[in-house]
């Protein structure tokens, strides 16, 4: 008869792996809820940065920047030269085979605008580019205050690379609501939902990027904001004639 001791020391050999199993399991579960929680609980903040109405600056600036990308983004930029709250524009993301003629043909009533106050940058290729070139801009004008415009979407991205690139600069946004964010609720849109989730997760990436390059920790530029394949680049302030 084997004793009772015996039995017992025996028994819980073969239930340890069980057991580890287990706990592994549960703690991987947890970590994948808290790691959804968070991811949710940030997508909802992201959401409440967007502005369901465009509104107009709460004041002027000494420039406007528009990043290119968006419908009546450009139109919207000129309307704010021509009434005043900026001193010049600068268009940032110009395709390279774009003039000024091109781009004025969307603002037929502001084309004497873009004869004497707007400049070019054909160099930027992503956002991180569109706020170096910006910053370049600023500095050769000598600028303390920035209406940034673009779509409601892309803002937070775009205020989030300009913070970093001109931390003197004062930036005033100007958000884009397009049409068809007007038209339907975003949830209600497939397009829009995944446009959204793929912004949040560019945003977040952003930050991130923000955050270790204040502890010191810099990433380079993407190879295409190194290299221009076009050829040498064009100033910033190149002048639309």
């Amino acid at each position: 008869m084997v004793p009772s001791s015996d039995r017992i020391s025996q028994q819980p050999s073969s239930d340890r792996p069980v057991r580890r199993c287990g706990t592994l399991r549960a703690t991987i579960v947890v970590m994948l809820a808290l790691g959804f929680v968070a991811a949710a609980g940030g997508f909802v903040m992201f959401l409440s940065q967007l502005r369901g109405a465009e509104q107009q600056p709460r004041h002027d600036a000494d420039g406007i920047v528009v990043l290119t990308g968006g419908s009546s983004r450009v139109s919207d930029a000129v309307e704010l030269l021509a009434a005043g709250y900026g001193k010049r524009l600068l268009i940032s993301g110009v395709h390279r085979m774009n003039g000024a003629r091109d781009i004025s043909r969307s603002v037929p009533e502001s084309r004497d605008w873009f004869s004497c106050c707007v400049d070019l940058d054909r160099s930027a290729v992503d956002t991180r580019s569109n706020a170096a070139e910006t910053r370049r801009w600023v500095q050769e004008r000598g600028f303390r205050s920035l209406i940034v415009v673009t779509s409601n979407y892309h803002m937070p991205r775009a205020i989030a690379e300009m913070s970093h690139a001109m931390p003197d600069v004062e930036l005033i946004p100007f958000a884009v609501i397009g049409d068809k964010w007007r038209d339907e609720p975003w949830w209600t849109s497939g397009g829009t939902l995944r446009l959204l989730l793929s912004e949040y997760a560019k945003y977040v990436a952003v930050e991130l990027r923000v955050r270790l390059a204040r502890l010191g920790i810099e990433f380079p530029p993407e190879p295409a904001e190194q290299a221009d394949p076009a050829g040498p680049r064009k100033p910033a302030t190149a002048l639309v004639n």
